[in-house]
């Protein structure tokens, strides 16, 4: 019965949506960088075992589970709003310490190979793709979050999370990213 009323509450939750008004709220400011002898120089993600791990010469320095896109198990993202979480090899371009999750990280999607596809295909391949923390002021709902995935094709972790990954993350990163 809990855990009927906890998604319950989860899916009203993410309804409600995003808003200005909610990047107005990001707390604070970001963690400093970890020395660099102590940063990832790589990150993979596992879709099949919900998982990103951090890497530093190709041993796992740190791991964390992880929500998706609500349609992450169908394969590729490929057009804006099929809510997929994409596939492949690409890097941390960008970070944004104001976001209306709790920082996030841009990943290079999409690609040329993506814009490529969209193309053949005459749709637009989205875009806006982030490793982030929860939604700005709802940070308490860290303990259940990956029951449900909630995002639109990012990959999202607790804000305690996001704030080690950030400063274990620099801008320049590959990041691959598995498919089932």
């Amino acid at each position: 019965m809990k855990r009927l009323l906890l998604l319950v509450v989860l899916c009203g939750l993410f309804t409600v949506g995003y808003t200005k008004v909610m990047a107005r709220l990001a707390p604070g400011s970001p963690p400093a960088a970890a020395a660099r002898s102590e940063q990832a120089d790589r990150i993979r993600v596992s879709k099949a075992d919900r998982q990103l791990h951090l890497l530093r010469d190709g041993a796992i320095i740190r791991s964390y589970r992880i929500a998706m896109g609500s349609n992450w198990d169908q394969g590729h993202k490929q057009a804006e709003g099929d809510e997929r979480t994409p596939e492949g090899s690409y890097i941390v371009d960008w970070r944004n310490p104001r976001s209306m999750a709790h920082l996030s990280l841009h990943i290079s999607y999409p690609a040329p190979r993506d814009h490529d596809a969209a193309a053949q295909a005459g749709h637009d391949p989205g875009g806006n793709i982030m490793i982030h923390g929860l939604p700005n002021g709802w940070g308490f709902m860290a303990p259940v979050h990956r029951l449900v995935d909630w995002t639109d094709g990012c990959i999202a972790v607790t804000n305690a999370e996001m704030r080690e990954i950030w400063s274990l993350v620099a801008n320049g990163t590959p990041i691959d990213i598995e498919g089932l």
